[in-house]
């Protein structure tokens, strides 16, 4: 009888590096990388389970061979560069400035405070306070230099 699925990851945890690399060569059918025993360890966990319960559904890897294609044309530098990060249209910012709270909806292309169109937090953030801010530091979705 096969021991579970989780006795199986189990035991991958206590094993010996060459149980592991025995292992990969049982699962994969090819020679184990030379990657630390961490890798090893989380690739063989993956495949057991993949094994056992199935894999990615046609649907997830269609996506990610259209992402794979997306990005294959970028260099580099385009690759690393992050994204800048904003909010989920329909999203709620809320803060508490001199004991009021104060609510902005972030919808597709800008931000709503008071029934009224904004096109920056950092616009929002001045009609609060009455003062230059960073929007996204008032908000707390990104913390000041000077904290740091």
């Amino acid at each position: 009888m096969k021991p579970s699925v989780l006795a199986q990851l189990v035991a991958l945890k206590g094993a010996p590096a060459d149980l592991l690399k025995a292992r990969w060569r049982e699962l994969f059918d090819a020679e184990p990388p030379f990657y630390n025993r961490r890798f090893l360890e989380s690739r063989l966990a993956y495949r057991i389970q993949e094994l056992a319960y199935g894999g990615l559904s046609r649907e997830t890897l269609d996506r990610l061979k259209a992402m794979a294609r997306q990005y294959a044309d970028q260099g580099p530098t385009e690759r690393k560069a992050r994204p800048m990060l904003h909010p989920v249209a329909g999203t709620r910012l809320i803060r508490e400035w001199q004991g009021i709270e104060h609510c902005v909806t972030v919808r597709s292309g800008d931000f709503e405070y008071l029934g009224r169109p904004y096109k920056s937090l950092s616009s929002v953030a001045r009609e609060i306070t009455g003062s230059k801010w960073n929007g996204w530091v008032f908000f707390g979705l990104k913390t000041s230099q000077a904290t740091k």
